[in-house]
């Protein structure tokens, strides 16, 4: 196999399983892409692994999805029952979860790239990560509803998840449990809000995309790594939902703090 393309494998699962596992996906590319040295990694192939990562959460969630998609129609017409109005009431928290990051996106996006090429960031941020899943597990059980205020917590924990090394799901899933809500409804509700902030972030990259196209040699490295980060990213999410439910997420907090001590010594 052409080494290139090994590297383009091995980095779409990194994105896949990192992205929804609380280990920080961003984090976990700057490191790898400098340890295996991936020089075919651009704005194409960033843009694709993200796809890939999409690919998968709307295939997990695909049940959440239709419904939070039929709510409004069956509003329009009359016909919503109890279950249609609840994923209405989702469909605004997405909404409102999603406000912060655009904000933060708008208004850093020339910033954004400098802050990751940082890995004594990546590996400060990869600490607090640690300490926040660590923390979760002294978090009892929560029966507060998701609602409005809420989700926009969640929102804006998502938002400072922009830093790389502090992961999107373990600030999100940590804040809803912190807020009391069921550690399983946070969960959900944290995958499917990654939805809009997932194609936002390909949204500020398409303009570069165009502007600097892939060459025709790269687009099975490209591929392979959409494809890998699909598949790992479906199975990091069934694994993780089982974790959450037996509140085990303080494995992740070692193994962040060790990544981070890690990077501290031998950078």
């Amino acid at each position: 196999m052409d080494l290139e393309l090994l590297k383009a494998i091995i980095l779409g699962v990194v994105q896949g399983l990192t992205e929804f596992l609380p280990i920080s996906s961003s984090g976990h590319l700057v490191i790898g892409s400098r340890l295996l040295n991936f020089q075919e990694q651009g704005i194409a192939f960033d843009v694709f692994v993200h796809l890939g990562t999409l690919l998968a959460v709307i295939l997990v969630f695909r049940r959440e999805i239709l419904c939070m998609i039929q709510a409004p129609l069956a509003a329009m017409n009359g016909s919503a029952d109890q279950e249609s109005h609840r994923y209405l009431l989702w469909d605004g928290y997405v909404v409102a979860a999603t406000l912060p990051a655009v904000v933060v996106g708008l208004l850093l996006k020339d910033s954004i790239e400098s802050i990751f090429t940082s890995t004594s960031l990546v590996y400060s941020m990869l600490a607090v990560t640690g300490v926040l899943m660590l923390l979760a597990r002294s978090i009892p059980e929560g029966s507060k509803a998701l609602n409005l205020p809420r989700g926009v917590a969640m929102g804006c924990a998502q938002a400072l998840a922009i830093m790389p090394g502090l992961s999107r799901s373990g600030s999100t899933i940590f804040t809803g449990m912190a807020l009391g809500v069921n550690r399983e409804v946070v969960a959900r509700f944290s995958f499917i809000m990654s939805i809009p902030a997932i194609l936002g972030a390909v949204v500020l990259q398409v303009n570069d995309l165009l502007q600097n196209p892939p060459s025709v040699d790269s687009f099975i490295q490209i591929g392979s790594g959409l494809v890998a980060s699909a598949v790992s990213g479906y199975f990091a999410i069934i694994l993780l939902l089982d974790i959450i439910r037996r509140n085990r997420l303080h494995w992740f907090g070692y193994y962040c703090l060790a990544v981070s001590a890690a990077g501290f010594i031998f950078a």
